[in-house]
């Protein structure tokens, strides 16, 4: 599952010296023609409702191996999604497209980092792609 959060369905459009121009939508037609490449079945979210990726998270636990996030700013904020992954127990990669330790001093705290796998951040688009591989190959070795 790739759960994204605030403001990011305005990739594209918002700053994009910070975030580029590619849309949300094409990275999420791009990881799920990686995971087609990668023979795993990918499934995007996108939300600006905490509530929403929290219960999203929740549904997971049934539903998905492992989770791909952005939480975007409630990466600094939310302890409620930070009590979600770590209570679904699910393999959680976090992503950012930015390097959030080269911007303001309020973005260089991650809730989900210590209960994270891994993160990737700073590589732009790319930084998504290499969060798939890197959760397809935690969940491949673990078995």
């Amino acid at each position: 599952m790739v759960l994204n959060g605030p403001n990011l369905n305005l990739l594209g459009l918002r700053e994009p010296q910070i975030y580029g121009s590619v849309t949300l939508e094409q990275i999420d037609r791009d990881l799920v023609e990686e995971g087609n490449r990668l023979q795993v079945q990918v499934s995007c979210l996108q939300s600006n409702h905490e509530g929403v990726l929290v219960d999203a998270i929740h549904q997971a636990r049934e539903q998905s191996q492992g989770i791909l996030i952005n939480a975007g700013a409630y990466t600094h904020t939310s302890v409620a999604i930070r009590d979600a992954l770590a209570g679904v127990k699910l393999p959680t990669v976090e992503v950012h497209l930015s390097n959030i330790y080269q911007r303001e001093a309020f973005r260089h705290h991650s809730y989900i980092a210590p209960i994270a796998i891994g993160q990737i951040s700073g590589f732009g688009v790319e930084s998504y792609r290499l969060g798939l591989q890197a959760l397809v190959h935690h969940l491949r070795n673990q078995k």
